[in-house]
């Protein structure tokens, strides 16, 4: 069972909101959404062991291209392993603790990090179906432009599943990176794939581009 009651930053039982670090940041500032597990971090599948835990290649100079420009960075991560029994939010907040030192030795810092713990297989207070803050739904983007005074219009996310970018084009984002996957474009929306060195070069030249506007 999932431990929700613990001393954790749950701003309900499914939903984990911490802000890291005291930088400030401008009214109406871009951020850089990134999924966590597959985009950061190579996925474990439901990760509860923070040795276990290794940064994907090139995630580094992407996270610290946008603390450069001083563009807040903002984890939004699903976690359906602590709805459905497998681990609880200690064992998030070990493995999340772990990702954040590991980019912290490559001088990357994240300033946010929203993790939504729903999902229909749960059990208890967790077990809702589609709920607003699980992705592709678009809640804790919003959550977090409402704690950051975000401009999401301007905003960017990286993730590695189309949900990733379904939630960013629903929250009303204009452009997400797809880890390992395929470019398109849709009506206000456009996916970029990142697949290799000159994706990630295309990303940390958009990421510098946003402090200029």
């Amino acid at each position: 069972m999932a431990d929700t009651d613990g001393p954790y930053p749950l701003a309900e039982p499914g939903l984990w909101v911490k802000r890291v670090g005291s930088r400030v940041f401008p009214a109406n500032a871009p951020a850089l959404f990134l999924d966590r597990d597959g985009t950061i971090n190579v996925d474990t599948g439901y990760p509860d062991d923070p040795a276990k835990m290794a940064l994907r290649d090139g995630i580094v100079p992407v996270i610290a291209a946008a603390n450069r420009s001083g563009i807040p960075v903002v984890i939004v991560t699903n976690q359906s392993g602590i709805a459905r029994g497998y681990f609880g939010w200690k064992e998030f907040a070990a493995v999340n603790g772990r990702v954040l030192e590991l980019l912290a030795d490559g001088n990357a810092f994240v300033d946010m990090v929203l993790a939504c713990a729903y999902h229909d297989a749960g059990s208890g207070p967790l077990a809702v179906a589609d709920h607003p803050m699980r992705k592709p739904n678009p809640g804790m983007l919003i959550e977090a432009q409402k704690r950051l005074y975000l401009d999401l219009k301007r905003s960017l996310i990286v993730g590695d599943k189309p949900a990733d970018m379904e939630a960013g084009q629903r929250a009303g984002l204009s452009r997400g990176w797809l880890v390992d996957g395929e470019g398109s474009k849709e009506p206000g929306f456009e996916v970029l794939p990142l697949r290799g060195a000159d994706d990630l070069d295309g990303l940390v030249g958009a990421i510098e581009a946003l402090a200029r506007i």
